[in-house]
């Protein structure tokens, strides 16, 4: 009797509280229209265009470009709504350099809010990484020129370093294609093409979204409608027989996509900052948020070829590949088949294998705190319940089990939509003092190689994966749970699942202070953030 009372107790604060979320929960852009100060923005915003398709922009050596952030329009499934651009286009220009090269971009800010442009795994001068560490926010009408100089060969991207979970989730993001100094590198192919995967969240026909504080910070903000380069269906046409390299990046706040092309064989070739050792043929690619990989097909059958999420529960079409019946002029699929060594990646790295043995010089752990509700006890029961039903070690209900150690999908929306960073905190623990988050201030000497152990807390308040994110260095992985890697490739950002310890090799060679976070916006809104110098 009294385990039914308390359910029924349950049950009315669960309602009083989502709906009370929903009450207060505004539309972001337009909140920040209505409250516009400036009147110069103000008359831009009244004439909103429609989002373009994004450009390819070559810049040399010294070049400078304009990147303009405004208001758009976009359609989505037959409604329009207000998002957010870089030059008019989700996703924003793709920027092409050649290795080496230094460019100028000069960041407009002409909406309503504060902003920064974060050069995503770019080893670039300190103080234009676009962080809090680093830069005054831009603000309204305001420009910053952002020197960025390109080490490193590679697939990189850029996104804003402020209320990500708002700005990136409206359509702020765009890539970098650092092109090889040596021409002959890569292996001849017929077109590139680029992937931009995400999702937004869309109830009753409208955003949801929360200007004022992150939410979602239980799980993070999955979406229920994936989009492919800001389409919810991508298609794109080949001829028979072209080979085809893609560039793909995970931009979805938490979503992990498990990349893939319907009865297509994938070459995976590379990851965040460069190639693999060796080539490897797979059927799909694991994309944790903010990771970018790199991987060729070859189309040799007419037809139509899904794009396809493939989780363990579910598949999502994400678009088709479209082969015409008219076979190419110049077909590369002797170099396709081949299989492909990259000599240069394995020198560059050979004398770090080394360090596979040694014992971590840094450890970190995972793991999330979860407070009282507006220090209520009825709330403070729905937490423990909470609690009790997402503990990933002691439950039996299936649909609550998280395949793979990994959360492909929003297991508990009640609960999650609740949550914020007021109720919500997420942990990086320094193992060797106690030491949480921003509290931590690494410090090492340029040329450092430090080895770190990551740990993910699978008895957390609620444990699930993470991507850790290092700025303005590389890393190689060197294990997952004492299993040695076989096959390295320079990465910035590694996805840490449920309960998994991963060993990473950190080449500290970029001078200033540095951000280390989990990439998906809400956690690192509620606290998963820890900073670093090298000196």
């Amino acid at each position: 009797m009294i385990k039914k009372y308390l359910l029924i107790i349950f049950i009315i604060v669960l309602l009083f509280f989502v709906s009370y979320f929903i009450f207060v929960n505004k539309n972001f852009v337009n909140q920040y229209i209505e409250n516009s100060n400036n009147n110069n923005i103000k008359n831009q915003i009244q004439t909103i265009s429609n989002i373009n398709h994004p450009k390819i922009v070559e810049l040399q050596n010294g070049d400078s470009y304009d990147l303009n952030i405004d208001f758009v329009n976009h359609n989505i499934n037959g409604k329009t709504y207000r998002m957010l651009a870089y030059n008019g286009s989700i996703p924003g220009p793709i920027i092409k350099v050649k290795q080496g090269s230094e460019i100028t971009l000069k960041v407009k800010n002409n909406t309503n809010f504060s902003t920064l442009l974060h050069s995503h795994g770019v080893r670039l001068e300190n103080q234009f990484d676009g962080t809090h560490l680093v830069q005054k926010e831009i603000n309204p009408g305001e420009t910053f020129a952002y020197k960025i100089k390109f080490p490193d060969f590679g697939f990189y991207w850029y996104h804003p370093h402020l209320r990500e979970d708002l700005q990136q989730e409206l359509g702020l993001y765009g890539g970098f294609l650092v092109i090889p100094s040596n021409n002959d590198y890569w292996l001849k192919i017929n077109k590139e093409e680029f992937l931009f995967l995400d999702d937004i969240l869309i109830e009753n026909n409208n955003l949801v979204l929360n200007y004022e504080n992150a939410d979602h910070t239980l799980m993070g903000k999955f979406g229920n409608i994936m989009l492919t380069n800001g389409q919810t269906y991508y298609s794109l046409k080949v001829n028979k027989g072209e080979v085809i390299r893609f560039y793909i990046v995970n931009t979805a706040n938490v979503r992990p996509f498990n990349f893939s092309i319907e009865n297509t064989k994938l070459k995976l070739i590379g990851s965040d900052n460069g190639l693999y050792e060796k080539a490897r043929w797979v059927d799909s690619v694991l994309i944790a948020p903010s990771e970018r990989y790199i991987v060729e097909a070859l189309f040799d059958k007419e037809g139509k070829f899904k794009i396809q999420n493939k989780t363990p529960n579910k598949s999502y079409d994400l678009g088709e590949i479209i082969v015409e019946s008219s076979f190419t002029d110049i077909s590369y699929a002797n170099f396709f088949n081949k299989f492909t060594d990259y000599e240069k990646t394995t020198k560059d790295i050979v004398n770090l294998k080394q360090y596979l043995a040694k014992k971590p010089d840094k450890e970190i752990w995972l793991a999330m705190n979860m407070g009282m509700m507006m220090n209520n006890e009825s709330m403070g029961m729905m937490m423990t319940m909470m609690n009790n039903n997402m503990n990933h070690n002691n439950h039996n209900n299936s649909m609550m089990q998280a395949a793979d150690n990994i959360e492909w999908e929003d297991r508990n929306p009640s609960m999650n939509k609740i949550s914020n960073i007021k109720n919500i905190q997420w942990k990086i623990i320094d193992k060797e003092n106690g030491l949480e988050n921003m509290d931590i201030q690494w410090k090492f000497k340029k040329g450092d190689l430090v080895k770190i152990r990551i740990f993910n807390d699978p008895n957390s308040m609620h444990s699930m994966q993470h991507p850790i994110h290092i700025h303005g260095q590389r890393f190689l992985v060197l294990a997952r749970n004492g299993v040695q890697e076989n096959n390295f490739a320079w990465k910035d950002t590694v996805l840490v699942k449920t309960g998994e310890t991963v060993d990473i090799l950190v080449d500290f060679s970029n001078q200033g202070k540095w951000l280390i976070h989990c990439h998906i916006p809400e956690h690192m809104e509620a606290g998963m953030m820890m900073q670093f110098e090298v000196e």
